[in-house]
């Protein structure tokens, strides 16, 4: 697949095949946040992967989905993530926690699980506190926010922005639209 295509195809996905993803390929897909730009190269930036079936399913409950298509954007039994991605910033390197490193890492992550067929969603909206705990976090780390990953069980499109309308949503053979601004609406 030309790196072009990746770019512009890459897609959230909230429906996943229940087919486990090998822990060497979500390493190889964590490893490609190591090479993000980092502010004054600190490199705060720590993950966890969770790929315990039984953690898994404990964390479902704890991460909310689409918004604009909710309840019926969140993946139904059977589609749920077989995977997911805690990024966390280490506050023994940057103590205030916040970083622009985040946003690169994480498109590194997202970008890479294209490339290997994996679908991704990451996610915001998580009850920080409950993952922590669950996943036994030193409180060192700050929960910035969590990938789900599986194999892709829908693919969504892309489709151009009208009257300014940006909400995602399923068109009537329940395949996800997401409108996308042209390049002549962007540039300035």
């Amino acid at each position: 697949m030309d790196f072009y295509d990746i770019l512009k195809n890459r897609r959230t996905v909230r429906k996943f095949r229940q087919e486990p993803i090998p822990l060497e390929t979500l390493e190889k897909i964590v490893d490609t946040a190591r090479f993000c730009p980092s502010a004054a190269n600190l490199q705060p930036m720590r993950f966890r992967i969770v790929n315990d079936p039984k953690t898994v399913a404990e964390m479902q409950p704890l991460v909310k989905w689409a918004a604009y298509l909710a309840p019926n954007g969140d993946p139904a039994e059977g589609e749920k993530p077989t995977a997911f991605i805690l990024v966390c910033v280490d506050k023994e390197i940057r103590p205030n926690g916040t970083t622009p490193d985040v946003g690169g890492a994480v498109q590194n992550i997202l970008l890479a699980g294209a490339y290997e067929g994996i679908g991704t969603c990451w996610m915001g909206s998580i009850d920080r506190k409950a993952i922590c705990k669950l996943n036994d976090l030193p409180e060192r780390y700050q929960l910035d926010t969590v990938i789900a990953l599986g194999y892709k069980g829908e693919e969504p499109r892309t489709v151009p922005v009208e009257n300014g309308d940006i909400k995602y949503y399923k068109d009537e053979n329940g395949v996800l639209n997401v409108p996308k601004r042209s390049l002549k609406d962007i540039l300035i």
